[in-house]
């Protein structure tokens, strides 16, 4: 079976090819000839991975492309307590504009959390998996990987992206940039629901 992933992120694509290893291909949206930019307006992280999940299987069915495969497609957020939930599923487009300028989006936070003693939070990748069978029958799975931690007052390590270096993961007394890339996907939101994928497709 064929494994697409509503991305071309290498960071991602990289992750996932790592954990499934070479009994599933991975395939980009590059792959299967998809440019369109997906809209993402759902008001919740799981309303937005089944849009990109739901997008992409309906191009490869308009396409007749050959079953069985899957899709799968994620959206991740950071959920701060003290902000109600916020920024969510604004997390990368946080600071406004085009979105995804980390220095932005860490700076308004760290203004919004100015005073607040409660800096707890949460990051939460939340993969929409959507399967044809050789029977043409579809299914639909969800998987959700969650690390809680605390918001720093200032950045700490180069290393990362997005929020890492003022997101501290608890058990640790360093930020996710400090940490590492090795470390952090051990442990990250992302590659703990890519390992629950992945333990669902091996063990079919």
């Amino acid at each position: 079976m064929k494994l697409i992933a509503a991305t071309n992120n290498e960071h991602k694509l990289s992750e996932i090819r790592s954990i499934l290893g070479d009994n599933i291909e991975v395939l980009s949206l590059n792959d299967i000839d998809l440019h369109t930019d997906i809209e993402e307006n759902g008001t919740t992280l799981k309303e937005n991975s089944h849009l990109k999940a739901s997008f992409v299987m309906d191009y490869l069915e308009s396409n007749d492309y050959p079953f069985p495969y899957a899709v799968i497609a994620d959206d991740t957020g950071l959920l701060v307590d003290a902000l109600d939930g916020a920024p969510g599923v604004h997390t990368a487009r946080y600071a406004g504009g085009d979105g995804h300028d980390s220095e932005a989006n860490m700076k308004l936070l760290l203004k919004n959390l100015e005073g607040k003693e409660n800096r707890k939070a949460h990051f939460s990748t939340v993969i929409t998996m959507i399967e044809k069978s050789a029977d043409g029958n579809v299914n639909t799975e969800y998987f959700i990987g969650r690390v809680d931690g605390t918001i720093l007052t200032e950045k700490h390590g180069e290393e990362g992206f997005g929020y890492d270096p003022v997101f501290c993961p608890d058990g640790y007394d360093k930020s996710f940039a400090e940490l590492g890339i090795e470390v952090k996907n051990g442990i990250s939101h992302r590659a703990r629901a890519v390992q629950q994928l992945a333990d669902y497709l091996l063990n079919k």
